[in-house]
């Protein structure tokens, strides 16, 4: 029984992380939510008033951002620590955060510093990792690819419920406008566009729970490993 890299992109709000998270903890694989990374920059160069428009300043920032996973089993949760601070909840409501994170996910040197990263973490496999272009360059020769899209209007009432829950206000029109925003970008940037890798399976969530997601996956995981679900 091997073990394998298993690469899922897709679009914001479709599940990717709900789904990574849970396939890593049932077949125990490491997770590395590779949003959560690009968030973490996000919101470092916001508290540092780095202009994002000069790519040097960027640049010359990234020297001092240190990315690391924390995952606490009581709550069986996983933290992303930001130069030892857990970011976790900041990171996903900071409405600033969600605004800014798919132009500074745009910028080269951000891209570069953050796929070396996340290529060192999956050098021995046995990894799930989601984001936007894990199958087409993180991993381009991950074992098992997944692309995940869904409705997006289905996509935005989650992301409304998801924000509901954390206690911030907004609205479904300004929800999907963001969504919107975001997925023009990242499937337009010149850097690491979001694209279907040749060889991803597609995955269409937008009437799956996640545990017919989970069950789905799981199957093609067990015809790639004969990794038996724990």
């Amino acid at each position: 029984m091997k073990n394998i890299i298993i690469a899922i992109d897709g679009y914001s709000s479709c599940g990717k992380s709900t789904l990574a998270k849970d396939l890593a903890k049932c077949i125990q694989y490491h997770y590395v939510d590779t949003g959560a990374m690009y968030r973490a920059v996000t919101l470092f160069l916001l508290q540092n008033h780095i202009d994002i428009y000069h790519p040097e300043l960027v640049e010359n920032a990234l020297q001092n951002i240190q990315i690391t996973f924390e995952y606490d089993k009581e709550s069986q949760s996983q933290f992303t620590i930001l130069n030892g601070e857990n970011i976790e909840n900041e990171i996903r409501v900071n409405p600033r955060v969600a605004g800014t994170v798919s132009e500074v996910s745009a910028i080269s040197a951000v891209r570069r510093f953050l796929v070396q990263q996340q290529q060192a973490m999956g050098k021995k496999k046995g990894i799930v990792m989601d984001g936007r272009d894990i199958g087409t360059v993180v991993f381009p020769d991950a074992e098992l690819k997944i692309f995940v899209t869904a409705d997006p209007n289905i996509r935005a009432q989650r992301r409304l419920e998801e924000l509901a829950e954390k206690g911030q206000e907004t609205t479904f029109d300004e929800v999907l406008a963001n969504l919107e925003k975001r997925d023009l970008m990242d499937s337009t940037r010149a850097d690491s566009p979001l694209i279907k890798a040749d060889d991803a399976i597609e995955l269409n969530n937008s009437t799956l729970s996640k545990e017919d997601q989970l069950e789905w996956i799981l199957k093609l995981v067990q015809e790639k490993t004969q990794i038996s679900a724990s």
